[in-house]
C-alpha cells in the first residue's frame, strides 16, 4: 500500500502517519528528512544534495527523485509507504508515478486532510508544551489539570513555537493551497483521491483513513 497524505501544517498529517507506522507496518518518507540522511549518510545523492545546498540553491526534482528512489530500494517491495511533503508539483507527481513503476508500486490512495481555516488558526495558535519534557497542552482543549503546572513532569516552565501565530499560520494555509492545486486534478483523475475531515477527534480521523484504505470508503 502506498499513499499521500495530503493537508496544511497542523492539520495532524504527523499524527496519522505515526498511526499508520505503528498499526499497519508503514514508513512514513518525508523528504526533508530523507534529504538529511542522505547527507549525513555521504552517499552519492546526498553528495550531489549537498553540493547544491552548500552553495545556496534549491535541491532539484531530480536529486529529490533519486533519494526517494534510494529509500524504496533500501525498504524493498513489500513496505508500504506514506509520501509525506512529495509531490507539490505537477513534475514530482510524473516523477513519482515513474519511480513507483520502475520499482513494481503503484500509488493506492492520495487523501487529503480537509480543515477549516479559522479553527486550524484557533487549533495551532493555542499549543504550548512542558520546556521540561515536551508534554503538549492547548489553551482551550487540552489545559493542565493544575494551572501553570505539568500533568506528567511537574514542571512549570512552559513554551510556545514563535511561528504558531495567526499571520504564519494562514500564510502556511496559502502556500497550502498553492501547492496542492496543481497535483489534487492529477489524482482526482485517476479516482485515488480521497477526503476526511481533519478536524474531528484524531480517533475518528484514524477511523476514516483505516476505511479508507481497507477499501470500505473512497
Amino acid at each position: 500500500m502506498n499513499i499521500i497524505l495530503l493537508g496544511p501544517p497542523g492539520a495532524g498529517k504527523g499524527t496519522q502517519a505515526s498511526r499508520l507506522e505503528a498499526e499497519r507496518g508503514m514508513i512514513q518518507l518525508s523528504t526533508g528528512d530523507m534529504l538529511r540522511a542522505a547527507v549525513k549518510a555521504g552517499t552519492p545523492i546526498g553528495l550531489k544534495a549537498k553540493a547544491v545546498m552548500d552553495a545556496g540553491e534549491l535541491v532539484s526534482d531530480d536529486i529529490v527523485s533519486g533519494i526517494i528512489g534510494d529509500r524504496l530500494d533500501e525498504l524493498g517491495p513489500g513496505t508500504g509507504v506514506i509520501f509525506d511533503g512529495y509531490p507539490r508539483t505537477a513534475p514530482q507527481a510524473e516523477s513519482l508515478a515513474q519511480i513507483l513503476a520502475g520499482r513494481g508500486r503503484t500509488l493506492d490512495h492520495v487523501i487529503e486532510l480537509a480543515v477549516d481555516e479559522d479553527a486550524l488558526v484557533e487549533r495551532i495558535t493555542g499549543r504550548f508544551t512542558c520546556a521540561t519534557c515536551g508534554e503538549g497542552y492547548h489553551d482551550v482543549f487540552k489545559k493542565p489539570a493544575q494551572a501553570g503546572r505539568c500533568d506528567k513532569c511537574g514542571g512549570s516552565e512552559f513554551k510556545r513555537r514563535p511561528d504558531d501565530n495567526e499571520e504564519t499560520v494562514r500564510t502556511r494555509m496559502a502556500e497550502y493551497r498553492a501547492k496542492t492545486a496543481p497535483i489534487l486534478p492529477i489524482y482526482e483523475a485517476q479516482g485515488i483521491v480521497s477526503r476526511v475531515d481533519g478536524m474531528a477527534d484524531m480517533a475518528d480521523v484514524a477511523e476514516a483513513i483505516g476505511a479508507i484504505l481497507d477499501g470500505s470508503s473512497r
